[in-house]
């Protein structure tokens, strides 16, 4: 079963000087959602994403985990989630194996699986071939294939993805989304960021758009279109946070 996420009236600011990143952010991910967190920049999503997956700790406010209804605490937290950031999270000068290798180790996996996976893996995300390679020298698209790659190493139940096809080719992105639909459909919640509104409005069952620290939407698509009498999820962003240019 996936993994549902409730997360209760969170806050936080980076500093007192500063107002807030988020102010009493409130939603539910329901277990199986492609949930997506939309927004201009600096609207929070980011900070949302660090905030649940332990990268920070909030100001106030409560996450919680919740597996076929019982709370996951502790450890067992870091056990059901991965995380693909969108800065690249491995070493360049390894090959995908020996990158793999290590993360598995990071992961408490025996050596067996670590190996038996990451063949599974390259093979799914068609980079078998340059699998003794050194990742510095791929392609962009090469390497946010090895992020990925990475992040769903131990078979997370939740996968959070921050811009996971920033700066790719068109044929990566979409072999990244359908790997992604694959992914969803053998169980895996995902929560998921992006600025490209196409590919979220194809990806995500569930979106939320976030402004200036606040939830200032949350719905499945269909419903969010109707209700705010837009066409697309590019309309609806533009109707709901404005034409006005952002830093």
């Amino acid at each position: 079963m996936s993994v549902g996420i409730a997360i209760e009236q969170v806050s936080y600011r980076y500093s007192p000087e500063e107002g807030h990143a988020l102010n009493s952010v409130q939603l539910n991910v329901h277990p199986g959602d492609i949930f997506g967190l939309l927004g201009p920049n600096g609207a929070g999503k980011t900070t949302l994403m660090s905030i649940l997956t332990g990268i920070l700790n909030p100001d106030s406010g409560v996450i919680e985990y919740f597996d076929q209804g019982r709370k996951i605490t502790g450890r067992d937290i870091s056990r059901v989630i991965g995380f693909v950031p969108q800065d690249f999270a491995f070493y360049q000068e390894l090959t995908p194996l020996q990158n793999l290798a290590y993360f598995g180790a990071m992961y408490d996996l025996p050596g067996k699986e670590i190996r038996k996976r990451s063949q599974e893996l390259l093979e799914l995300l068609g980079l078998s071939a340059v699998a003794d390679r050194k990742v510095g020298s791929f392609s962009g698209g090469m390497k946010r294939r090895v992020n990925l790659a990475i992040g769903i190493l131990h078979k997370p139940k939740v996968l959070f993805l921050d811009e996971p096809t920033v700066g790719v080719d068109v044929q990566s992105r979409q072999a990244i989304v359908d790997f992604l639909i694959r992914l969803n459909g053998a169980g895996t919640t995902i929560v998921y960021t992006s600025h490209h509104l196409a590919e979220a409005e194809k990806l995500c069952n569930r979106i939320a758009l976030i402004d200036h620290g606040r939830v200032i939407a949350c719905d499945d698509l269909d419903s969010l279109l109707k209700t705010n009498n837009s066409r697309d999820l590019q309309s609806l962003f533009l109707n709901l946070t404005g034409w006005s240019y952002r830093d």
